[in-house]
């Protein structure tokens, strides 16, 4: 209307078509169909004002009808609609037609009907606003891979990025994993960055905070629970495939990739968090925030930093949480350690919290087992009253517990158990636990008079002892040397026996 207006104001003033078209505004035929209407409308009469813009708009924006043919998906205007609002993308939708049924059209007119079905439903949204100290935002961001220096290996890192939501002052560091660990200890040194902290803290659904994403009763992890708690925050989880709700972390990562990790070389990732960690102070801290215009750390020192709640005297306890099953050893197993449970929860499920220092095992609330926390995988920890009464009684009973039982029975039992344990080729563990074990049933004074039968004639076993004991042997009285001269005792003459003069006369 514009337009018109100042070549109706050019044509009361004078000028031709010619000049209209000459000075840009108006081709010489579009001229003199205006000037036709204009003529006959009476509207560069110099006598009458020129009509409004409603007047003008009357006569120039009706276009001619045109016949219109209706679309082939028409029919399935409801189905195909319900799809685009379930995020169904286009060239599922096309093939479901053509499967379902039996759908001829392109898939080009499938995708012009989506585009009047979007014109015709415009996505309303509105900006969130937050005041000091009340938020910030978390998220994760695929990092550039690194050298391990404890492997060699070259391995993928992830961007951990924590915003305060009104400021836009931001805390990140790279990171091996997306474990429930390292998720704590990047909040606790985040926090620590901010010498603060806020009264929510506003995530996606990741799995190591949160066990079951749910629009109205998400699940949150137990540790990342107790962790909140500890600190005094809320954990605010944005609704399911909703990440608009926390847009301003989600352009820190970006910003982080684009402007920060290209064309930059990183030895290690501690050296890379050197790196970030100075540049977030004096770049991204002190640029002019496009949506702010203010910098950063200009509006977090000035502001946020005295409005953010204080961090505790005593930092809480950060532990992990884990569902664990006790095997048939007593031992359940977290992270490749084994840590020992009494014996009567064999084959249960129990709960493990794992913090820095210490392991504690709890079926339902009550603790179990404590155990100091193991770093190298493989190691095992086990204490004595976790074990069954017979693994116990294997285990302490070793080679010294044998020996001064047998020292205090007496000195043919210790001789005796000495001899087994001299053993080259036998391990006689169990057999001289045997022996020292008779003791409760036959006294000390007989368990040494059967040691010492034993020994006499040189059977050094567990089973002669018990056949000496079992008989009453050991209770038959004898002299020293009626041993020492059983082989001349024998009087009577053998069968096939022959004495020596004849033995030697060939």
């Amino acid at each position: 209307m514009h337009q018109i207006r100042q070549v109706l104001v050019r044509m009361r003033m004078g000028e031709s078509n010619r000049a209209v078209a000459k000075a840009g505004l108006m081709g010489r035929v579009k001229a003199a169909q205006l000037r036709g209407l204009a003529t006959k409308q009476g509207w560069l009469d110099l006598q009458h004002p020129l009509p409004d813009d409603t007047t003008l708009a009357a006569h120039f924006t009706a276009r001619p009808q045109t016949v219109s043919t209706a679309s082939l998906i028409a029919p399935y205007h409801e189905q195909v609609k319900t799809w685009m609002e379930n995020g169904v993308q286009g060239t599922t939708i096309h093939q479901a037609l053509v499967n379902k049924y039996g759908f001829t059209g392109s898939y080009s007119s499938l995708r012009r009907y989506l585009k009047k079905l979007v014109a015709a439903n415009p996505v309303v949204t509105t900006v969130i606003e937050f005041a000091p100290g009340d938020a910030a935002q978390v998220d994760f961001g695929a990092g550039p891979r690194m050298i391990d220096i404890h492997t060699g290996e070259l391995k993928k890192t992830w961007i951990f990025v924590m915003t305060l939501a009104w400021s836009r002052h931001m805390y990140a560091e790279f990171i091996w994993d997306q474990s429930v660990s390292t998720w704590l200890a990047c909040h606790r040194r985040a926090f620590q960055w901010f010498n603060g902290l806020p009264a929510r803290i506003i995530i996606d659904n990741p799995k190591c905070a949160i066990t079951k994403a749910c629009y109205h009763d998400p699940q949150v992890q137990r540790a990342y629970g107790d962790c909140a708690e500890g600190y005094g925050f809320l954990i605010a989880p944005c609704p399911v495939r909703d990440p608009q709700k926390k847009g301003r972390v989600e352009s820190n990562v970006k910003y982080i990739k684009n402007a920060f990790v290209p064309l930059r070389e990183f030895r290690t990732l501690g050296d890379a968090n050197d790196q970030l960690k100075q540049w977030l102070m004096e770049v991204a801290g002190n640029r002019i925030h496009g949506t702010t215009r203010v910098q950063p750390l200009r509006r977090f020192v000035e502001t946020e930093q005295h409005l953010l709640k204080a961090l505790p005297d005593v930092p809480p306890e950060l532990a992990v949480w884990a569902k664990v099953k006790v095997h048939g050893d007593c031992h359940v197993q977290f992270e490749q350690c084994r840590y020992s449970v009494p014996y009567p929860l064999v084959h249960q499920s129990l709960w493990l919290r794992a913090s820095d220092t210490s392991v504690r095992v709890y079926k339902d609330h009550e603790l179990k087992a404590i155990h100091p926390r193991l770093q190298h995988p493989g190691g095992r920890s086990t204490l004595d009253e976790h074990l069954p009464p017979n693994a116990l009684a294997y285990k302490m009973r070793d080679p010294q517990w044998c020996l001064s039982q047998a020292g205090e029975i007496g000195e043919h039992c210790d001789h005796l158990i000495k001899c087994l344990f001299n053993h080259k080729v036998l391990d006689n563990l169990r057999a001289a636990q045997g022996i020292v074990g008779f003791r409760k049933r036959y006294g000390k004074d007989r368990v040494n008079a059967a040691c010492r039968r034993a020994l006499a004639f040189n059977n050094v076993r567990y089973s002669a002892v018990k056949q000496i004991l079992e008989k009453g042997l050991d209770q038959q009285s004898y002299s020293e040397s009626s041993f020492d001269t059983l082989a001349d005792s024998y009087t009577g003459s053998g069968r096939f026996s022959r004495d020596t003069g004849s033995l030697l006369k060939h």
